[in-house]
C-alpha cells in the first residue's frame, strides 16, 4: 500500500511560484511513474505532469509547458512540481498520483494511476 500526502500550495499573486512536494510512504514510490493532476471547481481532473522512476522522461500539458518542472528525489521519496509564472487559471486542486503499471512510460489518463493524495489548493490572485 503507498499513500501519497501532498504540501506546498497555497495563495500567491499572478507571476509568482510555489512548489509542491508529493512525499510518498511505502518503499515501491521510486519504481513508478509518477504524475500531477489538477481539479478546478467544475472541471474535470485534468493532466499537468509526470515523471518515470528514473527522472529521464517527463512529460508536461500544453498549458503549464515552459513553466512548470516536475522531478524527483527518490532517496525522499518525494516528488516536486515547480510552478512558475503563475496565471489565474492555474488555480486548482492538485494531486499527486502513483501509476503502478508503468516505470518509464507515461500516460496522461487519470484513471490509470493507481494511488493519490489528497490534494492541495493553488490559488493564483490576479
Amino acid at each position: 500500500q503507498v499513500q501519497l500526502v501532498e504540501s506546498g500550495g497555497g495563495l500567491v499573486q499572478a507571476g509568482g511560484s510555489l512548489r509542491l512536494s508529493c512525499t510518498a510512504s511505502g518503499r515501491s514510490f521510486s519504481t513508478y511513474t509518477t504524475g500531477w493532476f489538477r481539479q478546478a471547481p467544475g472541471k474535470e481532473r485534468e493532466f499537468v505532469a509526470a515523471i518515470t522512476h528514473s527522472g529521464r522522461s517527463t512529460k508536461y500539458a500544453d498549458s503549464v509547458k515552459g513553466r512548470f518542472t516536475i522531478s524527483r528525489d527518490n532517496a525522499k521519496n518525494t516528488v516536486y512540481l515547480q510552478l512558475n509564472s503563475l496565471k489565474p487559471e492555474d488555480t486548482a486542486v492538485y494531486y499527486c498520483a502513483l501509476d503502478r503499471h508503468r516505470i518509464e512510460t507515461i500516460t496522461t489518463t487519470a484513471d490509470d494511476f493507481d494511488y493519490w493524495g489528497q490534494g492541495t489548493q493553488v490559488t493564483v490572485s490576479s
